[in-house]
């Protein structure tokens, strides 16, 4: 399955001059140098074309961007990091809202605070935070934008300790599809800021995120790899060790291939805490054997929150699929450690992310965010470099996520792939929250103007 180009709709000469006259910030059109790069995403299975791309510099520049999209009639695509697997930043023929130039980061070291303008990656973020000593919740590839992360739920290194991306949100300001802009906290618009913290991009344009931050600086954190033949065993311990983990130990399970194509599995770690008490709870980990790769000790929070990055770079084809587990026992993880035995691809990978912590304990009505007793999290994520591969690749990932159903319930709504459909998404939710959600895209937008996104449709 791969997207097919097309041509994007040409816009009037007059439209074009209105554009420009009420709107400073760039806009790029087909034909335009930096066109191409600019709708370039992180999975390139995507390749599509928009009518205009606008690249605001201010809050001011976002409200004139939807103004001129909703009098075009153009549907609104919402650009942070361009890191989404199902490449949702960009669409044809409509028009991309592009924030990355409004990438600011403003921290209160006093208050334990942080104010990030919409564009800003995790990198942005956690550079300007870790300047003070402090952090939250953020992704764990530091390329992912701090807005689609934190809208869709926000899993990370932190999150045993902290809760959620969502959960450390203080306060958003949204541009609405009729233009208004508005400001979503605990104190004010507080059911749509009970949507924002997990409902995705459904309700407009967050150009401003406050976080509560907290003291991190060293963590004891790293990988270690194993043969592939030991991952039953390695499985086993990773049951041992997330039985009685700490909040401050966060850990991955993962199938993988090295850079030379051997398959190997892997534990990732995050232990937010005193090193020695890190050393106790990972001790079955050291226990297991002398890895064959990789490392895990001291290390500043920064750099273990690049770790991956090297891992999974832009311009790969991706295909992923997931599921929260009801569990991890011994048939989920043989049906898991066999299909990735016949893996297609050594860029493919299979990666189980320990729950629960601090994610568990905040009430589950509290966010629109669910599913928050799962344990575990599954990310099936199929991946290539020549798109004449796609079908065998994207057959390997689906016969994986079938075969997990059993085990499955419900799913992490950023970790929707390509193509998944509207039931996929109620399943992120259930349906009593899935109808609020509905309440709330009948009032901020009603018309659908923001689609591109894992869509809540309005009811009209």
């Amino acid at each position: 399955m791969s997207t097919t180009p097309a041509t994007a709709r040409p816009l009037s000469a007059d439209a074009i001059d209105q554009l420009r006259r009420t709107m400073p910030g760039r806009a790029v059109l087909p034909g335009d140098e930096g066109y191409d790069a600019s709708r370039v995403v992180w999975n390139a299975m995507i390749d599509h074309r928009p009518a205009v791309i606008v690249e605001p510099s201010s809050t001011d520049d976002v409200v004139a961007a939807v103004a001129f999209a909703r009098e075009q009639g153009l549907p609104v695509a919402i650009r942070g990091g361009g890191h989404n697997a199902a490449g949702l930043a960009v669409c044809d023929d409509g028009l991309v809202v592009d924030l990355r130039r409004m990438r600011g980061v403003e921290v209160d070291h006093e208050a334990r605070t942080a104010r990030a303008q919409g564009g800003a990656t995790w990198a942005d973020f956690d550079a300007a935070t870790q300047a003070h000593g402090l952090a939250t919740t953020g992704g764990a590839i530091s390329m992912t934008g701090i807005a689609g992360l934190t809208l869709g739920g926000g899993l990370g290194n932190l999150m045993r300790s902290y809760g959620l991306s969502c959960d450390n949100l203080l306060s958003a300001q949204m541009v609405t599809a009729a233009g208004q802009v508005v400001t979503a906290s605990g104190d004010e618009n507080a059911e749509l800021f009970w949507g924002l913290r997990g409902g995705g991009g459904n309700f407009g344009v967050v150009t401003a995120f406050t976080y509560r931050l907290h003291p991190v600086s060293e963590v004891l954190g790293g990988m270690l790899m194993f043969p592939i033949d030991r991952a039953p065993d390695l499985l086993r311990v990773y049951r041992e060790v997330t039985r009685s983990a700490p909040d401050a130990l966060t850990t991955f399970f993962v199938m993988l291939s090295t850079p030379d194509g051997t398959p190997v599995c892997a534990v990732l770690v995050c232990y937010n805490g005193p090193i020695e008490e890190g050393e106790r709870a990972i001790k079955p980990v050291r226990d297991f054997g002398p890895p064959i790769a990789g490392g895990v000790g001291p290390m500043p929070y920064l750099a273990l929150q690049s770790m991956l990055d090297e891992g999974f770079p832009s311009g790969m084809h991706v295909y992923w699929r997931s599921h929260f587990l009801t569990g991890l026992d011994e048939q989920a993880g043989d049906v898991l450690i066999d299909h990735f035995g016949r893996v297609t691809s050594p860029l493919s990978a299979v990666l189980i992310e320990h729950l629960g912590g601090a994610v568990a304990r905040v009430n589950r009505n509290a966010t629109a965010f669910d599913h928050r007793e799962a344990d575990f999290n599954l990310a099936m994520i199929g991946r290539w470099a020549d798109p004449a591969d796609a079908d065998r690749h994207i057959a390997w990932t689906r016969g994986l996520s079938d075969a997990m159903l059993g085990h499955a319930r419900g799913v992490y709504v950023n970790y929707l792939g390509v193509a998944e459909g509207a039931d996929r998404v109620r399943s992120a939710y259930g349906d009593e929250k899935f109808a609020r959600l509905v309440a709330l895209k009948d009032r901020y937008d009603p018309t659908n103007l923001f689609r591109f996104n894992q869509n809540i449709p309005p009811s009209a």
